[in-house]
């Protein structure tokens, strides 16, 4: 199970890591808006630090949906057909 979690958040941290660098050299942290219109109130550190840790649970999440679904069927499983 243990190497099962590290063969997801290992990868997903190398590319939160590559997909940020990937985004803020485009985007500048202090042009940043909320969908209301209002300004970002964080320093550019911050909006660095919560943008990685959104790109790394999004790549978890991808990861773990795909280890799930490319796991084998269980042999010897009725399923009443």
């Amino acid at each position: 199970m243990k190497l099962s979690w590290m063969s997801i958040l290992w990868p997903a941290f190398l590319m939160a890591g590559v997909v940020e660098m990937v985004v803020f050299a485009m985007v500048d942290p202090q042009d940043l808006h909320w969908f209301d219109g209002a300004p970002v109130d964080l320093s550019a550190s911050a909006v660095y630090s919560l943008a990685f840790f959104f790109f790394w649970a999004a790549f978890v999440v991808a990861g773990a949906m795909m280890q799930m679904l490319a796991r084998p069927p269980e042999s010897g499983r009725d399923d009443g057909a």
